[in-house]
């Protein structure tokens, strides 16, 4: 059906309807075929032009808001929002605002930010059971033990600790680092690595190197959202590579690399959100593939270290070839909050990132370096995974076993061996938002797929953590998450976002 403002759906296509609608605003605002204060058509009124659900219509209308195209005022309808790169816009008047919405700049308003507000947790949420949290629970956090380091450094090297640091790092904790990977089969010296604010900062600096706008990059269909979120404000095309039980499709990289890629961002073990593992036989062509074509890969090694089986992972990709870039952090296996990560990258890339790293922040926190540094010298970080990894495992096996008592039949999911995460993946009964919605009216947070997919046809399911909650509310998610899955498969389910839609219902 084709509606008076020349929207049309095509229920045939890949995309969900929802995003049809999107898409078609988008590019009519942008156009400025829908210009600046434009009133869309009401949510009922475009429904039945569409020969639709109203729901559809309200799902791509908040997106709209959210991502900073539309504004809604109840009472008098959803107007599009000024744009960057329209008519200028007049100054505020003494007293008024500053128009916002015209002067951010595009990429701070793309889909995959507005899509993370969009389910981020509430204050209200804070009663939960949480399984979308990916860090320990405060009892896990070794905070004595950071305090006797924080104390020895303070006290033996005094004001030392509290000037700048290096751009690359402090020598010693790139020198323990170096030590510490050598351990995991990660070849590296000191000089190799780049001290980063944790991990999320090795790959703004990666983006920063590589992206010039408009660049394709290349990921995993359904991957980390800070991935997505990052390479976005740099300007890239993120493109999604099909994958299979291995990893990512080889004749499908072979498509891609004629685009021109510039990167290859892959998570080999405990992959964020699917748990999958990339196996060594295409570990090894994966490499061979980017040396033939020109294509660094990234490897996100978030999870080093959590084995919760006792099985080591696979070879690491920088052990097969010295120009992969190696992530690392020691947020998720020690403590967040210390915000220190690294980067093993090819030494004719290390000038770049250094110098983009001086102009971003001037160094990683020097005191927070030293206690690092400590920490891992005192040998207290494989004394730490000791006490954490059996409690992580035992809570992996409290959230299966609720889930296996209380999930409707018909959905089924793999043990993780390695990491905090597990994958429920979800059958056509059920949409992921839907589920998130009604999980959290019922007292859970989980994370749908919509938030780490680069589409609507990557693999739909739920992002289940373990590591923040203790096994009885584990157990208790699980039961809650089973009948928020009962309820949103019943035909007369509710919108998945109720307060939004009330909202702009009275628009």
């Amino acid at each position: 059906m084709v509606a008076s403002t020349g929207l049309s759906l095509d229920p045939s296509a890949d995309e969900p309807l929802y995003k049809q609608i999107f898409e078609q605003v988008v590019a009519r605002i942008r156009s400025n075929a829908f210009p600046a204060g434009y009133r869309l058509t009401p949510t009922r009124d475009l429904a039945r032009e569409l020969s639709t659900h109203r729901n559809t219509v309200v799902r791509a209308y908040v997106d709209l808001e959210h991502a900073g195209f539309v504004t809604s005022v109840v009472g008098r309808g959803t107007f599009v929002a000024a744009q960057r790169g329209g008519a200028v816009p007049k100054p505020a008047e003494a007293g008024g605002a500053m128009p916002w919405s015209s002067l951010v700049s595009r990429a701070a308003v793309a889909e995959p930010l507005g899509r993370f507000a969009r389910l981020a947790a509430r204050p209200s949420d804070r009663a939960a059971v949480n399984l979308t949290r990916m860090q320990p629970s405060a009892d896990l956090l070794p905070h004595e033990l950071l305090r006797r380091c924080m104390d020895h450094v303070l006290r033996t090297k005094g004001a030392d600790t509290l000037s700048y640091a290096s751009a690359d790092g402090l020598p010693r904790l790139r020198g323990l680092i170096a030590e510490d990977l050598a351990r995991q089969g990660v070849p590296a010296t000191a000089e190799d690595i780049i001290v980063t604010t944790g991990s999320q900062q090795a790959l703004d600096l990666i983006a920063r190197a590589l992206v010039n706008p408009g660049d394709p990059f290349l990921v995993d269909p359904t991957t980390y959202i800070g991935a997505l979120n990052l390479l976005t404000l740099a300007g890239a095309r993120v493109q999604p590579v099909a994958t299979d039980d291995e990893g990512p499709d080889l004749a499908a990289l072979d498509r891609h690399a004629r685009s021109g890629a510039k990167g290859l961002y892959l998570m080999p073990n405990a992959h964020n959100p699917t748990t999958a593992t990339i196996s060594p036989e295409r570990r090894a062509q994966l490499v061979a593939w980017s040396r033939q074509h020109g294509v660094p890969i990234i490897e996100d090694d978030y999870g080093a270290d959590l084995n919760l089986d006792g099985e080591p992972s696979p070879p690491p990709m920088r052990a097969l070839d010295g120009d992969v870039i190696y992530l690392g952090t020691f947020s998720k296996r020690l403590i967040p909050a210390l915000r220190v990560g690294f980067i093993v990258c090819p030494k004719a890339l290390r000038p770049t990132l250094v110098a983009i790293k001086h102009a971003m922040d001037l160094g990683t926190s020097v005191l927070l370096q030293y206690a690092l540094a400590e920490f891992l010298e005192r040998g207290y970080l494989r004394a730490h995974l000791n006490r954490t990894l059996p409690e992580y495992r035992a809570r992996r096996d409290a959230l299966e076993r609720g889930l296996a008592a209380h999930l409707p039949r018909g959905l089924t999911w793999k043990s993780p061996p390695r990491g905090v995460v597990l994958w429920l993946p979800l059958t056509d009964r059920y949409q992921p938002e839907e589920v998130f919605e009604e999980a959290r009216r019922r007292g859970v947070l989980v994370s749908p797929s919509t938030l780490q997919a680069i589409d609507g046809r990557s693999e739909r399911g739920l992002r289940l953590t373990f590591c923040a909650e203790p096994a009885d509310r584990l157990l208790l998610g699980a039961r809650r998450l089973g009948e928020a899955l009962r309820a949103a498969a019943e035909p007369q389910r509710m919108e998945p976002t109720a307060r939004e839609t009330a909202r702009l219902e009275a628009v």
